[in-house]
């Protein structure tokens, strides 16, 4: 019989492959199932999705959790760029695959840029020269640690006490304008006012990737934090005070997650780009 992860993994296989003759049934069910409860003992995890008003869901994303610890991996794949579905759908899969076999939770940093270094050369030998790639960020949460790494505009960040602790940077052209208006190059209209201020400056499926920004240090969680991934079709659509009325509510994770995509379709935003989110919680 298959579980849920067969069954989104079988439904993935085919839209890679191209046989989606009733995309939006297909689509349904994937949203059925992705927001089942997630069944990880002791490790109260939850998520949800919606596919906005795109035509593909290109957001991609999974979680494991092993005798070392919890990993959560989120991918937004580009959708300016064809074949984005594609990108984050591959890098979810290296970055989950690349977890299992992680035997020290001391050498996280290690499994974070191989990780990033398998799935940018899988994407880019896939696409074979086509357009293509993706954000992502991962957490990693062992015992009371959260390691991270992130690259391209998705967000990891943790919800404490009702404010909202931000991870990484965003990977844009917006943070190297910020940068020069700094210095004086720039002034404060011209950079908000730069047309490409949200073009993504690195990527995974990016030729010249580099690599991903990680934390120096393991972040402390404490009791009832809320590790939050997330896309960028969800911060862009809900303020900060609107996520802070729903994570503040004793609900589980998948429930809070749950809201959140449900007040996101309720705005029915004609331009509603994919969102996905993923919620931790630590007791």
């Amino acid at each position: 019989m298959l579980g849920l992860l067969d069954l989104l993994d079988l439904l993935d296989l085919l839209g890679l492959l191209g046989l989606r003759p009733c995309l939006r049934r297909t689509w349904a069910l994937r949203r059925l199932l992705a927001n089942a409860p997630a069944d990880k003992p002791g490790v109260p995890i939850g998520n949800g999705q919606t596919i906005g008003t795109r035509d593909e869901q290109d957001d991609y994303f999974s979680s494991v959790t092993t005798p070392h610890g919890t990993a959560a991996v989120l991918a937004d794949g580009i959708s300016g760029l064809a074949h984005g579905r594609l990108a984050s759908t591959i890098a979810v899969t290296v970055f989950i695959r690349e977890f299992l076999k992680l035997s020290d939770i001391r050498d996280v940093h290690d499994y974070f840029a191989k990780a990033a270094k398998v799935s940018n050369s899988e994407i880019l030998q896939q696409l074979q020269g086509a357009p293509g790639g993706t954000t992502l960020v991962a957490g990693v949460i062992a015992g009371d640690w959260l390691y991270w790494a992130a690259v391209g505009d998705s967000v990891i960040m943790v919800f404490r006490d009702g404010e909202f602790i931000r991870m990484n940077e965003k990977h844009t052209l917006e943070s190297v304008l910020q940068e020069r208006c700094l210095a004086g190059e720039l002034t404060k209209e011209e950079a908000i006012d730069h047309p490409l201020r949200k073009r993504l400056i690195n990527y995974l499926g990016y030729e010249h990737f580099a690599r991903m920004e990680t934390g120096s240090e393991p972040f402390e969680l404490r009791p009832g934090d809320r590790v939050i991934l997330c896309s960028d079709g969800v911060y862009n659509t809900m303020t900060e005070v609107e996520l802070e009325a729903i994570l503040s509510q004793p609900i589980s994770p998948n429930d809070a997650a749950e809201e959140i995509i449900e007040a996101i379709e309720a705005k029915g935003l004609a331009n509603q780009d994919n969102a996905t989110i993923v919620i931790v919680d630590h007791d």
